[in-house]
Order: structure tokens, then sequence, then C-alpha cells
């Protein structure tokens, strides 16, 4: 819990209050005192707090109605009660209505703060696992696709109806719009939510090894190969394989994957027979395939085989009503997983800036550049200062190092930010981005991966 959890001291001899206000206050809390019962509920209805310490026996309004607002308002708020050595019985009735903990006078002032700080961390533990809850939840389902607009609300009634098909989909979408939240929502939302969800870019391995790695090999089918490996469509069965940049996919593989989707029959690279699967195939892709297969560069059939139903995923400049939505969900996140950043808004002329930028990286984009200005933010709200140091003029990514000129900035920092900036010149495509940088596409989906942002 950040150093500036707002704590509530209740009670009606002053003398106390202020010997407890003065320890909590130097160990960095905001402090605020109540002089009795009437008040503390009066305070609790007016302003949020993160932990309660409270006389239990007070005239006229004592603990007890204390605690019973407090755990109305916030049932998970932390009240610890202090009591007379007499009430210890009284205490622990308190407990029971769901105190969090009590002390008896007289106590120590250092074992105060111990339990106080316990009760924070603890809140802020629950917090945490609530967020991660919900963003799991959103990552499998229709919430995590935020937005209102028109665009957005015709791509959530197609997918609601065509989650109940086994039927290939094709979604299309620049990088970075959103297409592996299409795919998920599609697999939780539909028959087959109980089964696998699996997925695979097929720009982050090379020919040989996407092929061990859709397929399956048996052990010795090639050097390397101590043991045998089963393949996702095997790991997929009974549920969806997304099979994210498909427009990438080596003439070799596609053949193959055409085999599954006429027979649904997989054969392990190895292996001398074949074994059937039941497995929906999701698509996506940011390349023009039409062209691709007049240049011959992508079967036909496989095309039409894929291409059953197809979603497109609007870019973000064709949304931009959605942007304060987008915004306030990313602020959201980013807050959870910073817990110390003092930003907790967006200015409104900075959220109207925003909506103006042509956001080629898109809904990635806009999430990269929320999460920035909540690390780096040293203010409450973020305004178009602060945007502008970040963000450069025309709303393409800002140059990472034009940061790390104003501020020392973390080495892997600076890294993760210059490819993020790379890959957003490049108009999203990582594979163009990893060759001008010089290394291999699979570094830019690890990346991502470990930073707990799955590519889109």
């Amino acid at each position: 819990m950040p150093s500036r959890a707002r704590v509530l001291v209740v009670d009606d001899h002053i003398e106390m209050g202020q010997m407890l206000k003065e320890p909590l206050t130097d160990a960095g809390y905001r402090v605020d005192l109540a002089s009795g019962g009437a008040e503390a509920i009066a305070q609790l209805r007016a302003r949020v707090y993160d932990a309660v310490v409270c006389d239990l026996r007070m005239q006229d309004v004592d603990g007890f109605d204390v605690l019973e607002a407090a755990r109305k308002l916030d049932p998970e708020l932390p009240v610890l009660m202090m009591t007379a050595f007499g009430g210890v019985e009284s205490a622990v009735e308190a407990m029971r209505r769901g105190a969090w903990h009590y002390f008896t006078k007289p106590f120590r002032l250092d074992e105060v703060l111990l339990f106080v700080a316990r009760a924070l961390e603890e809140r802020r533990l629950r917090a945490e696992h609530r967020a991660l809850k919900q963003q799991a939840a959103d990552r499998s389902s229709l919430g995590a696709m935020v937005g209102g607009s028109a665009l957005m609300r015709g791509l959530y009634a197609l997918v609601e109806r065509v989650a109940v098909s086994s039927a290939p989909v094709l979604v299309r979408g620049e990088s970075g719009s959103g297409k592996e939240l299409v795919a998920r929502a599609l697999h939780f939302t539909g028959t087959r939510s109980a089964g696998p969800f699996v997925a695979v870019n097929c720009t982050a391995l090379p020919h040989a090894l996407l092929e061990s790695e859709l397929f399956g090999h048996v052990k010795g089918a090639f050097t390397g190969a101590t043991t045998a490996r089963r393949g996702l469509f095997v790991e997929a069965d009974g549920g969806t394989l997304f099979l994210d940049e498909i427009g990438d996919m080596a003439p070799e593989l596609q053949a193959r994957l055409l085999r599954v989707l006429e027979d649904g029959e997989v054969r392990a690279v190895g292996a001398d027979g074949s074994r059937t699967v039941d497995v929906r195939v999701v698509a996506a892709t940011h390349q023009d395939l039409e062209a691709r297969v007049k240049e011959g560069r992508f079967r036909a059939d496989l095309f039409y085989r894929l291409n059953v139903v197809t979603l497109r995923v609007p870019p973000l400049r064709e949304r931009r009503e959605d942007i304060p939505a987008l915004i306030e969900h990313f602020l959201a996140q980013a807050r959870a997983q910073n817990p110390r950043s003092p930003v907790r808004h967006f200015a409104p002329e900075t959220v109207a800036a925003m909506c103006a930028m042509p956001w080629p990286g898109n809904v990635r984009e806009l999430e990269n550049l929320v999460k920035r200005l909540v690390v780096l933010g040293a203010e409450e709200s973020v305004d178009p200062r602060q945007l502008r140091l970040y963000a450069s003029a025309d709303g393409a990514e800002a140059h990472p190092l034009a940061a790390a000129q104003r501020d020392i900035i973390p080495l892997r920092q600076l890294e993760s930010e210059y490819i993020a900036w790379a890959v957003a010149r490049c108009g999203g495509n990582k594979t163009r981005a990893a060759e001008l940088l010089g290394i291999d596409v699979s570094t830019i989906h690890r990346r991502e991966r470990s930073e707990g942002n799955p590519p889109r």
C-alpha cells in the first residue's frame, strides 16, 4: 500500500487521537481525526479511507456503530479496534462482526504501526488479486473489447452470432487493433468455452519450428527432437486454435494447414499415422490476402477455406469516440500495476488532444502511451504538457531517446520503448521492424509477452 494511504483515527479522547496521529503521520500516512463515532461515520461517508483505527467504547455512538457503518460503505475496509484490558470480550465480538484486529490499552505505538501496515498490505493484495481476476475475465470475453461506437456495437453483434458456430473465422484488421481479443471473445462466448484456447503467432517462429509447433513431432524426427511433442492442434482439441498473422505463413505449411481443415486429421512430423482432432480455427491477418493470392504467395484454396466468416476490426482512427473509454480502461489497469503512481486521471484537454491523434499503432499504441504516462507522471492529473513530453506532435510514438535525454531510464525500459517505437514507425509490421533493428521477430513477441501485452 503506498505511503499516501489515508487513515482515520477515531477516539473521543482527543489526547489519545493526537498520540496516534503523530507516529502514523511520521510513517507517511495521511491521517484524519474524528472525536467521536458520529463524526467518524460522517467522515467515512464523505471521504475514501484505506484503514480505520477506532476506540471501541465511546459515548453515544460507539465503535460497533462505526464498524457497522464502515462495513456497509466498504466491506473490505480494515477497521482496527482499541479497547481497555477489561473489554477483551467486546473486542472479540468486534472481530466476529468483521474488525480486522484489536489492541488492548495500554499498547505500544510500534505495534499499532505494524498492524496498520499489515492491514494496508492485505488490502492492497486483495485489490491486486481482484484486478488480475477482472483482467483475466476481460481477456476472455467481450468485456475486453472496450468501446460503444456504432462500429464496435456491430462487431459485438457479429461475434455473438458467429461464436455459436464451429466454422473457420478470418479476423482482419491493422496491427494493434485488437484481433486476438476478438478471437478470444469468439471462443469464450461460444459453445467451445470449456475447451482450450491456444494461440500462436505465425511470424514468431521459423518455418521448421512452426511446423513442429503446430503439428507436433515424434522422438528422433529431426536433430534435437529428443522427446515427442503433440503439437498445438492436439492441444486445442475440443477448443479453438488462433493463428495470428496467417498471411505470413510459409507455402509448405499452408498446404498442411489446408489438409487439417479439410479432413480434421493431423500428422506429426516423422509420424506414420494421423490423429483426428476437433478444432475450430480462427485466423487473423493485417495483410491483403486477396493481393497475396494474386501474387502466388498465399494459396487460394486455403484462403477460401479460412474465409467462411470474416470479421473486420476497425482501426482506432475510425472509432475515435471510443478513445475516452479506452483511456479510462487502460488507466485503471496501469494504476493497478503501478500503485505508487500519483496519476489519477487525464485532464479533459488531454483526452481531447489524444482523440485527435492519428494512432498508427491503434489500440496497442494508445495502451502503451497511457502506461508510459502513468509510470512517468508526477502529478494527479495528466495535462497536455505531459502528453507532449511522451508523444510527438503528430501523434506517433515519441522517440524514446527524447525521454532518455531528460531523465535516467532503466535500460530494459528504454529498449522496450525503442522496439515499440520502431514497430509503430513500421506501421505495426513487426517483421519489418525486426529486420531494421537487426533482431529476430521472435524477440519482439517475447518482449511483448514478458510485459503482459499479448500480440493483438
